[in-house]
């Protein structure tokens, strides 16, 4: 128990970064677009996610009332940017090892705290968990990466006429999911740092005359 403070630290830390990624991956607020022509887009604003575009407008709403619209993008659309495309499997990739890691970190913690009863798997599942988690933050730091590149840069996408979408915005700026992945890339990694960190303790036998 006493070398493994660092491991038990690791599970919380893997535990809120797997859920903050979970939340990255299922937020349309990936990219925030501000367009000009507000006859369909009413606020102005409109979310570009990994999965789906949204916008509010006020159109065929009873005076008084808006409505959210969101076109959910297809496996078969040709239009998606490379790195939305990457960012929808690297991310299912992630939220999937982050989930192995916490079994495995679960499974050396269980041993450690509640009755050693497979002492030479402890080690090895505290490594095992710590690659998974080190794995997991890379799926998630590299489409984070690239679609903050891409904002930066104020990349066009070209939507198709039934989107209401124009190809490229006045300006765009990250939406929430850009920050919560990073966030969820650094506990994870500190996650992964402290399993790995794990040795387990030597015993010696002394014997005395």
């Amino acid at each position: 128990v006493s070398t493994s403070h660092l491991q038990l630290a690791a599970f919380p830390l893997g535990t809120v970064g797997w859920i903050l990624c979970t939340i990255s991956t299922g937020s349309v607020e990936w990219r925030v677009w501000h367009v000009d022509n507000t006859t369909i887009i009413s606020s102005g604003i409109a979310w570009v996610g990994i999965w789906k575009v949204c916008f509010i407008s006020y159109l065929h709403v009873s005076p008084g009332y808006k409505e959210q619209f969101c076109h959910k993008f297809s496996g078969y659309d040709s239009f998606i940017p490379h790195e939305i495309y990457a960012a929808q499997g690297l991310l299912l990739i992630a939220m999937f090892m982050g989930l192995l890691g916490l079994a495995a970190t679960i499974f050396a913690l269980k041993n450690v705290y509640m009755g050693i009863t497979h002492k030479t798997l402890i080690a090895p599942f505290f490594l095992l968990g710590g690659v998974f988690y080190v794995f997991a933050a890379l799926c998630v730091l590299i489409p984070v990466s690239w679609n903050f590149y891409s904002i930066t840069h104020n990349q066009s996408i070209a939507f198709p006429p039934s989107y209401y979408m124009p190809s490229s915005p006045v300006a765009q700026e990250a939406g929430a999911a850009i920050p919560v992945g990073i966030v969820a890339v650094i506990l994870l990694l500190l996650s992964g740092t402290f399993s790995l960190s794990y040795r387990f303790p030597m015993t010696t036998n002394t014997t005395t005359k």
